[in-house]
């Protein structure tokens, strides 16, 4: 992880974040989502939506990013778990992605530390996520990393098609940190309403 930088994302990151996400989806997804839907995804349209939503949410929704050698090089975004329209008294890791040209180098498990670190700081005692069902990689990455599946699963819909997603927790009292990983996610989630 030497290198590697997390710090508060800028508006001025919106951009960047956009392109490591869109690549991180084209990438981690390959297989397991329609391709015409990974081919649809829109930097341009994504970077415009992040700057039109960024900073929303009253200090509740966290952006992170990256910083190796100055250059962003992931993003990682979590706030109050999503239970519906409810918000719940969990955490909740909505994104994480790589960009897929830097995956193994730490990236990852940088972002995922800080980000449990924060919520753990803000008094959640719990962390969840969601993850596609088959991308063995993202789900392995978790596990190394403390999560672990707990039964609950839903259906997420790409491009006219259902693709189950499963939930992983993580309980962030342990102060413990977890094993290093063998390498990075491309992408965490992929129900990512961010």
């Amino acid at each position: 992880m030497s290198g590697v930088r997390v710090r508060d994302m800028t508006l001025a990151d919106c951009d960047r974040v956009s392109e490591i996400r869109v690549r991180g989806w084209r990438a981690a997804y390959r297989g397991l989502m329609p391709q015409p839907y990974l081919d649809a995804l829109s930097t341009e349209e994504d970077a415009a939506r992040r700057r039109r939503h960024f900073g929303q949410g009253g200090g509740a929704v966290v952006n992170l990013v990256a910083e190796q050698a100055g250059e962003v090089v992931g993003w990682a975004c979590h706030g109050p778990y999503r239970d519906g329209e409810v918000r719940a008294t969990d955490a909740e890791l909505y994104a994480i992605y790589v960009d897929p040209d830097r995956t193994g180098a730490g990236v990852g498990r940088a972002l995922l530390r800080e980000a449990a670190e924060r919520c753990a700081t803000a008094g959640y005692e719990r962390m969840l996520l969601w993850v596609l069902q088959e991308n063995t990689g993202a789900r392995g990455f978790y596990e190394h990393a403390g999560f672990g599946p707990d039964g609950a699963e839903e259906p997420f819909e790409a491009g006219g098609v259902e693709v189950p997603e499963v939930r992983y927790v993580r309980d962030l009292t342990d102060t413990r940190t977890p094993p290093p990983t063998p390498a990075d996610a491309g992408a965490g989630t992929a129900a990512s309403a961010v």
